[in-house]
């Protein structure tokens, strides 16, 4: 047994060994403090990603957000501050730091500056994403400095380009922060920067991680004095930088926790016959969550409220109100925006499944003179002739189909014969299912 542990610990140190291609340290910090100084290319490359970033959110496109990302060197400051607090060295964390606040502001001035001159000032979904942050964001922006750091003490520079991971964590926010500004949105301006934070410390501890975990050598002085201030201002700042974090952190997955599970908690219980809920919000704070439902159609009863507030502890949620406001009463306040975007959203969701319906058929063009010219040939009494597709709904069946009809009208009433020979030329002209009527 002993044997076993030994070797599957010998094969898990083998794998996962950061220590095999380790650069040497003095080439570790030499490449991460030539990216601290944020002047000259770094601050033009900053100030060019930060116009493509912005433009991407603008337009909403993922790939130009992307592409920003490639260009952008602010993962340089970030990292310096987490290698500074993981090597003892103070003036690191210093210089990381100042220059970290002149790429923020920096990055600030730039997208504010496009922000308030394009003629596109809607927010869009990529944008809306980055107004507050997420469990997710902290994952990213964490496993990126990850990431990062890996690929900068390396020997050998592997495909692992660590300024993306980062830049996918920072840009963006950076971004969103002068979108808000801008156009005067406050609180969008304070979520993406609150964001950004959260983002830079995390990135900020994971380099700090990887640091200590490739054991890289500490900062000693030779006056015992001035080691033990430097190691007390190091104590601080990290405390400072993990504490608010941390209960940030919390926060973030607390209220995604609840988020998820009142969404689960609405799509699950509320399927009635002839009520429908048509606006819905989930209210987070650190004593109070609430969710807020209006529903339309037919009202629930006293005794049907009281079993939905009891389902409320199967999905987690105990303690959470539960606000249910039915009908159009005039004294409430209604978001009719909200319930004009419910409609849609069922409209289009209807429409989506006529045109799958459509889609799965092959409709035939609108007939022209040139097929009347034809049928004229082998139907000398026909008049009028055309064709085109209809939806057709079924007593029972919720789904619709879809009929291709042809309509032909004659001076005369043809034989029975001729009538199946003709919607059979159809089918073949055609090359679809056809039902003929004729006048």
């Amino acid at each position: 047994m002993g044997e076993v542990t030994k070797a599957v610990k010998n094969f898990i140190e083998h794998r996962f060994s950061l220590l095999e291609d380790k650069a040497e340290e003095p080439v570790i910090i030499d490449s991460i403090k030539k990216n601290v100084d944020f002047k000259g290319a770094n601050l033009w490359a900053l100030i060019f990603a930060i116009f493509i970033a912005s433009i991407g959110l603008n337009v909403n496109s993922t790939a130009v957000i992307i592409g920003a990302m490639l260009i952008s060197p602010i993962m340089g400051p970030v990292m310096g501050v987490g290698l500074g607090i993981g090597i003892n060295d103070l003036e690191l964390v210093k210089k990381g730091g100042k220059n970290l606040l002149v790429a923020t502001l920096f990055g600030i001035l730039t997208s504010t500056l496009y922000f308030y001159i394009t003629p596109l000032h809607e927010a869009q979904s990529e944008l809306l994403a980055r107004t507050s942050p997420s469990i997710w964001d902290v994952f990213i922006a964490f496993f990126g400095g990850l990431a990062g750091m890996v690929a900068a003490s390396r020997n050998q520079r592997s495909n692992v380009i660590p300024g993306v991971a980062i830049a996918t964590a920072l840009m963006p926010p950076l971004c969103t922060t002068g979108f808000g500004l801008a156009t005067g949105n406050w609180m969008y301006a304070l979520g993406a920067l609150y964001l950004y934070f959260i983002n830079s410390v995390f990135i900020a501890i994971a380099t700090f991680l990887i640091a200590r975990y490739i054991k890289m050598k500490r900062k000693h002085f030779e006056d015992p004095g001035i080691e033990k201030k430097v190691t007390r201002y190091m104590v601080i700042v990290v405390l400072i930088t993990i504490i608010p974090s941390v209960v940030m952190a919390y926060r973030i997955v607390d209220k995604s926790i609840f988020e998820t599970s009142a969404r689960k908690f609405v799509d699950e219980q509320f399927h009635f016959h002839n009520t429908q809920v048509v606006s819905k919000s989930y209210k987070y704070s650190h004593n109070d969550k609430e969710i807020d439902l209006l529903l339309i159609g037919n009202e629930l009863s006293r005794q049907e409220m009281d079993s939905l507030r009891l389902h409320l502890n199967d999905y987690k949620l105990r303690g959470v109100k539960l606000n249910i406001r039915q009908g159009l009463n005039a004294k409430q306040e209604i978001d009719f925006s909200q319930i004009k975007a419910s409609i849609l959203e069922d409209v289009f969701s209807q429409q989506q499944r006529i045109d799958t319906v459509e889609d799965r058929a092959s409709v035939p063009a609108v007939a022209d003179s040139s097929v009347l010219a034809e049928l004229k040939v082998l139907y000398p009494a026909i008049r009028s002739f055309g064709i085109n597709s209809m939806v057709l709904y079924s007593a029972g069946n919720p789904k619709p189909d879809t009929l291709n009809v042809a309509l032909a009208n004659f001076r005369s009433t043809i034989r029975p014969v001729d009538r199946v020979k003709l919607e059979q030329w159809l089918q073949v002209r055609y090359k679809t299912n056809i039902k003929l009527v004729v006048q």
